[in-house]
């Protein structure tokens, strides 16, 4: 009950996903426009997290994630059907606007129900479970594409995926009700103002705080460890931006690009709960720095081989030191936002932190286009690199200022 669904929505946008930009064609765009009906799913998400936090606050996570399930199964049926560009695009947008709800619903869940001592490997295992249907999802919709040999059977595959999810949700054991919240068990009160000092423990609260007064109340960590995890997810987006581009640019087919992307994403997922092991023994600090290290390395590295006569050797390299940087990294962003969001009353806070993340990671590809339209995609790659460098002091900094130290 508490996996399930996100597995589910998970496995029908993963088979929907890489058919958006070539549906959108099929409807009449260009290359360009193409990809911006595909960076719709990203806005949607973007745009809906504030919301989402709003809704799980008043409503509760599971109510939540019914209605968001019900409205993107609408949102499907659209795209499926969509008579214009436009209304397909809007369709699309709508998606990503769900899944904002149904992430946040499930990580405000874990936030108040999972102990201290071994959080990270939970939301790891969250994080995990969303990669998993990520993964699958675009295998399913080559088997389907074989079958029926139209783009739309993916689209009803997640139709079905919606419909199972919404029945999981409302007919299974409520998670919310079989497991209170550990600060319902400690019997905590008071939402007190962000003084910068770091959360050390239960934050009260005397009534229930609205998004943007508690967006205020906690500027001081949004401001810093916020941005530091924005640019964690910033080289996370870059990554499969950047992978793809620099094998086209060394001239090499489509197929051998998309093995080392595959071998990448294997790596990636084969970490995610080492991850979690990590930062519940050792500390958040553990997994964040050496991932970003990694990653920012990884990249600027990159950077100096695109001329070398061994270009695909050192590329095919690369890839697998990112898959690995950012397989450490699995579950961070969900773990540090639940340890430093109020513990009676996460939803407001997460909303914020998880718009902050989602900014990261929708601003990076546009970075990395412009820069390497005004120099080079080498040079692209190096600035992405520095980023992961600048994040990874913000995180050394930051992480143990705001973060309670981890026990097992």
């Amino acid at each position: 009950m508490i996996y399930g669904p996100t597995l589910l929505f998970a496995l029908g946008e993963g088979a929907v996903i890489p058919l958006i930009p070539v549906i959108a064609a099929e409807l009449g765009a260009d290359l360009a426009t193409a990809a911006l009906v595909a960076s719709a799913l990203v806005v949607g998400q973007l745009c809906g997290n504030i919301p989402a936090g709003w809704a799980v606050a008043r409503i509760g996570e599971r109510l939540t994630m019914a209605i968001a399930g019900v409205v993107a199964l609408a949102a499907v049926v659209a795209l499926a059907l969509a008579p214009s560009l436009g209304a397909f695009a809007l369709a699309v947008l709508l998606i990503g606007f769900c899944a904002a709800a149904f992430g946040l619903a499930r990580h405000s869940f874990m936030t108040t129900r999972v102990p201290l001592q071994f959080r990270a490997r939970a939301l790891s295992l969250l994080g995990g479970t969303f990669r998993l249907g990520m993964f699958i999802g675009p295998f399913v919709a080559a088997g389907l594409l074989a079958v029926f040999g139209d783009e739309h059977a993916t689209m009803w595959f997640f139709g079905a995926c919606l419909v199972a999810t919404v029945l999981l949700v409302l007919l299974g054991p409520d998670p919310e009700r079989a497991v209170p919240t550990a600060a319902t068990a400690r019997g905590d009160a008071t939402l007190t103002e962000d003084t910068g000092e770091p959360v050390t423990g239960s934050i009260p609260t005397t009534e229930r705080a609205g998004v943007f007064r508690t967006m205020w109340a906690y500027r001081r960590v949004l401001s810093r460890l916020g941005l530091a995890a924005a640019s964690l997810s910033a080289i996370r987006s870059a990554r499969q931006v950047v992978l793809p581009l620099w094998g086209v640019s060394i001239g090499l087919d489509a197929q051998t690009i998309a093995l080392v992307v595959g071998v990448s994403g294997a790596i990636d997922f084969a970490l995610f709960y080492a991850s979690g092991q990590v930062m519940d023994r050792f500390g958040r600090l553990w997994a964040a720095l050496p991932a970003m290290l990694l990653m920012g390395l990884g990249f600027i590295a990159l950077s100096f081989t695109h001329d070398l006569q061994q270009s695909a050797l050192w590329f095919a390299m690369f890839a697998a030191v990112l898959g690995v940087g950012n397989g450490l990294s699995s579950g961070i962003l969900l773990t540090l936002g639940a340890d430093v969001a109020p513990k009676t009353d996460p939803a407001p806070f997460l909303g914020s932190w998880r718009t902050l993340t989602d900014a990261g990671g929708a601003v990076s590809p546009l970075i990395v286009s412009a820069i390497a339209a005004a120099a080079s995609l080498a040079v692209a790659t190096g600035v992405v690199g520095v980023i992961g460098l600048v994040g990874a002091a913000a995180f050394v900094r930051w992480v143990p200022r705001f973060v309670p130290r981890s026990r097992p």
